[in-house]
């Protein structure tokens, strides 16, 4: 076994020899690599459909629709995990601690925001990132505030449906 090994080495037809790493556009100076992983076809159509680089979005949706998300998961370990997990009021600690949680990133998104961040790079992943999302100081800020809008709706509403979890199996069965 170990020969055949050996002797696949220097056979350009054994599919193991064969490179599937490369520079990003075939150009090595541009410092990125496409991969496998990162220049597949569902890794692409995955990425390009996250709300941060969806197109036609504005700035306020994308915000809008991440801080919901993390909002939503955010509640979770707080809520079910938490010193408070056992107690009557371990959902509304959760809903607390998850809305802190979001206040303090909504704080780290501003800092960011006022750092002049540099505009987004297009990637092998994303050939074509928003043009108008994360260009300037204002459009960060924007970012932030519907962040925080998004992220405690997403933690009330994560509240209500684990404070109301017996109502609403009652209703569907």
């Amino acid at each position: 076994m170990a020969q055949a090994v050996d002797a696949s080495k220097n056979l350009p037809s054994d599919p193991r020899n064969r490179e599937v790493v490369f520079p990003a556009g075939r150009d090595p100076q541009q410092g990125n690599l496409e991969t496998p992983i990162n220049s597949s076809p569902l890794v692409k159509w995955f990425i390009n459909n996250l709300p941060a680089y969806r197109p036609g979005l504005s700035v306020g949706r994308r915000a809008i629709e991440i801080g919901a998300a993390h909002g939503y998961w955010i509640f979770g370990p707080f809520a079910k995990l938490g010193p408070l997990r056992n107690s009557d009021n371990a959902n509304l600690a959760g809903l607390l601690s998850a809305i802190g949680l979001i206040v303090l990133l909504t704080g780290a998104l501003s800092l960011y925001a006022n750092s002049n961040p540099p505009k987004a790079l297009a990637s092998v992943t994303v050939p074509n990132p928003p043009a108008d999302a994360f260009n300037s100081k204002e459009s960060w800020n924007n970012f932030a505030s519907s962040f925080l809008i998004g992220g405690i709706g997403g933690a009330v509403v994560a509240y209500f449906l684990t404070s109301n979890l017996g109502l609403i199996q009652g209703l569907f069965g």
